[in-house]
């Protein structure tokens, strides 16, 4: 995915602010052999890339000045309730350097599961990406997860999946945690009262007397 971005000469707070009101972005590129370097982007640009998945787990083409970039979106800054991003953090990449970058998961098949077709289970989806490690060329869009064969009773961890070659998966306080999670869904037992015989007849067994009609 290709985009283009513009060095600025101008830093902090103020110049930030004044960048932002013309319609750009501010924002920086970091890491491999170069120095870290200015950068600003067109907003309206900006703003469309971002909604796609490609933009924040591939690698990108970045147009600097005629000269073509590799590099990883690394920090993304939002306006807390404008549509507006602040600012924009980039990663050169280097193809002998082994990256740690996180990467989407897409699940599938679980509606053909057994445990939604014939165990009456809810499925959840409780990680939605993983933080992984790889040389760059190595860098999947996504990794696709197959359900199909979930059961009751039987959640999915890390290392039930395999990821693509050369990915290793970098844990971060859990070895193997749970990506998907089953759940059996109870089912309601609509139960008639039980009425005592006591209460029906009255005491010892027999029919309550009638009270006595008033004269």
């Amino acid at each position: 995915m290709k985009f283009v971005a513009f060095e600025r000469a101008m830093q902090g707070t103020g110049a930030s602010r004044r960048l932002r009101i013309t319609g750009r972005t501010p924002g920086i590129v970091y890491g491999g052999t170069g120095e870290t370097t200015l950068i600003e982007i067109d907003h309206n640009a900006l703003w469309h890339a971002i909604k796609k998945e490609a933009f924040h787990a591939s690698i990108l083409e970045m147009d600097l000045g005629g000269t073509a970039h590799k590099v990883l979106l690394r920090d993304l800054q939002m306006h807390p309730f404008k549509q507006q991003i602040l600012h924009i953090d980039f990663q050169r990449v280097e193809a002998r350097t082994r990256m740690t970058v996180k990467v989407p998961l897409h699940y599938s098949g679980e509606e053909e599961s057994p445990a939604i077709k014939t165990d009456n289970c809810l499925v959840n989806h409780v990680v939605s990406e993983l933080t992984v490690s790889c040389f760059p060329a190595d860098i999947p869009e996504f990794i696709a997860v197959d359900l199909s064969g979930l059961k009751k009773g039987s959640p999915l961890n890390v290392k039930d999946i395999t990821l693509p070659k050369g990915v290793k998966f970098v844990a971060k306080g859990q070895v193997n945690p749970v990506l998907v999670s089953v759940t059996p869904i109870a089912v309601e037992v609509e139960v008639a009262p039980v009425v005592d015989a006591k209460d029906a007849k009255g005491k010892g067994g027999k029919p309550a007397a009638k009270p006595a009609a008033k004269k």
